[in-house]
C-alpha cells in the first residue's frame, strides 16, 4: 500500500465553492442586520409615493434620503464593524458618505466594498501604529485616526471608487433594458439564480437589481427588478418538489422550510436543497425565468423592493390595480420549479448530504 495519500480530484472544486459561500455570507451579513431599515423604506415607498396606498408628497420626501445615504451608510457602518468592531464601524460609514453623496444611483454595492475596506484600513493602522502610543495620547491618536483615515476615503470614494461603480451599474443597467426591450429579461435568471444558491442573493438584489429598479419605479411608478430575486416562486416550487419526491431526510424538512421561505421570505433555507443536489438548480433557473416572463408580459411590478423575499411582502409593494400580474408570475414560477425539480428527483435521487434535518441553515 503506498505511503501517499490519495488526492481528491474533487477537493478544489469544493474549496472554491466554499470559499465563494464565505464571500457571499459576509456580503450577506453587512444586509442582513439592517433589514428593518429596508422594510420601513418599502413601507414608505408603497403607501406614500404617487403610486402607493396613500400618496402624499410631503411624506414621500422620507423616500429618497433612506434610499441614496441611510441604507448604504448602515452598509457600510455594519461592513466597518465586521473587520474593527466600533471603530471600524464608524470610520465605514464616513468613508461610504463619500460614494453616497457623490453617485445618483443607491451605492447599496459601494458600501459592500468602501465599509470594510475602511475597517480593514484603520485596523492596519490600530495594530501598527495605534497599539505603540503612550496612554496619555491614546484617545488623541484613536480619534484622529480614525478622522483622517475616514475623511481621506470619503474623498477618494467621492472621487473614484463611486464612479467606477455607478458606470458599472449603469452599464449594467443599460443591458437589463436591453433584455426587456427585446423581451428577453427571463434569461437574467440563468445569472441571478446561481448567484443566490452561493449566497449572493442580496448582493445580487441590493447592489444590482434594486439600484435599477430605484430608477425605473421613480419614473413610471412600478419596475419588474423588484421582483426578479426576491419571488419567492421558484423555492416553493422546489421545496414541494422535494417534499413530495426527494430523499427521506430531505421530504421531512421541506415542508417546514417551505413556509419559512414563502411566507417568511428567508431564501436562504432553500440554498443547501440545491447545493445537496445541484441539478436542481436547473429548476430555479427555469422558474424563475417563467415568472419573469409572465412579469413582462403582464406588465406587473411594484414600488420597492420587496424586502424579505415572502409573498406578504411582494404584494404589500404591489401598487393598486398590479395584483394580477405579480400573482400570476409567482404562480408560474413555482408551477414550473416543482415541474422541473419533480422531473428530476424522479430520474435521480440522490442522498441528502449537506442538509441538516430540520432545513436550517446558518
Amino acid at each position: 500500500m503506498s505511503g501517499t495519500a490519495t488526492q481528491d480530484p474533487g477537493a478544489p472544486a469544493r474549496r472554491a465553492r466554499a470559499a465563494v459561500q464565505r464571500f457571499g455570507g459576509r456580503l450577506a451579513g453587512m444586509v442582513l442586520p439592517n433589514i428593518g431599515a429596508f422594510i420601513a423604506w418599502g413601507l414608505c415607498s408603497a403607501l406614500f409615493t404617487p403610486a402607493g396606498w396613500l400618496p402624499n408628497p410631503y411624506l414621500a420626501q422620507l423616500n429618497e434620503p433612506m434610499i441614496k445615504l441611510l441604507l448604504p451608510l448602515l452598509i457600510g457602518y455594519t461592513g466597518g464593524s465586521q473587520v474593527h468592531g466600533r471603530r471600524g464601524a464608524v470610520v465605514g460609514a464616513v468613508a461610504t458618505a463619500g460614494i453616497a453623496t457623490g453617485a445618483d444611483i443607491p451605492m447599496f454595492l459601494g458600501a459592500m466594498i468602501v465599509g470594510p475596506l475602511a475597517g480593514w484600513v484603520l485596523k492596519q493602522f490600530d495594530e501598527r501604529v495605534g497599539k505603540h502610543v503612550a496612554p496619555g495620547f491614546k484617545m488623541l491618536v484613536d480619534n484622529f485616526s480614525a478622522g483622517i483615515i475616514g475623511g481621506v476615503l470619503a474623498i477618494l470614494g467621492m472621487l473614484a471608487i463611486g464612479p467606477v461603480i455607478e458606470s458599472a451599474t449603469v452599464t449594467l443597467g443599460q443591458g437589463v433594458r436591453l433584455l426587456i426591450g427585446m423581451h428577453l429579461l427571463p434569461l437574467v435568471s440563468v445569472f441571478v439564480e446561481p448567484a443566490k444558491v452561493l449566497f449572493l442573493n442580496n448582493a445580487v438584489n441590493h447592489g444590482v437589481l434594486g439600484p435599477l429598479g430605484v430608477s425605473e419605479s421613480m419614473s413610471t411608478g412600478k419596475a419588474i427588478e423588484f421582483l426578479v430575486e426576491p419571488n419567492p416562486g421558484p423555492g416553493l416550487g422546489l421545496l414541494l418538489a422535494v417534499a413530495l419526491f426527494g430523499a427521506p431526510a430531505m421530504r421531512s424538512s421541506a415542508p417546514g422550510a417551505m413556509v419559512i421561505q414563502f411566507l417568511g421570505g428567508i431564501h436562504e433555507i432553500y440554498f443547501p436543497y440545491v447545493l445537496a443536489a445541484p441539478r436542481l438548480l436547473l429548476a430555479t433557473v427555469a422558474g424563475s425565468a417563467a415568472g419573469v416572463f409572465v412579469f413582462s408580459v403582464t406588465g406587473a411590478g411594484v414600488v420597492a423592493t420587496p424586502s424579505p423575499g415572502s409573498v406578504v411582502a411582494v404584494l404589500a409593494v404591489t401598487p393598486k390595480g398590479g395584483f394580477p400580474g405579480v400573482i400570476a408570475g409567482i404562480a408560474a414560477s413555482a408551477v414550473v420549479s416543482f415541474a422541473v425539480a419533480a422531473l428530476l428527483l424522479k430520474l435521480r435521487r440522490e442522498p441528502a448530504a449537506g442538509v441538516a434535518e430540520g432545513g436550517a441553515v446558518s
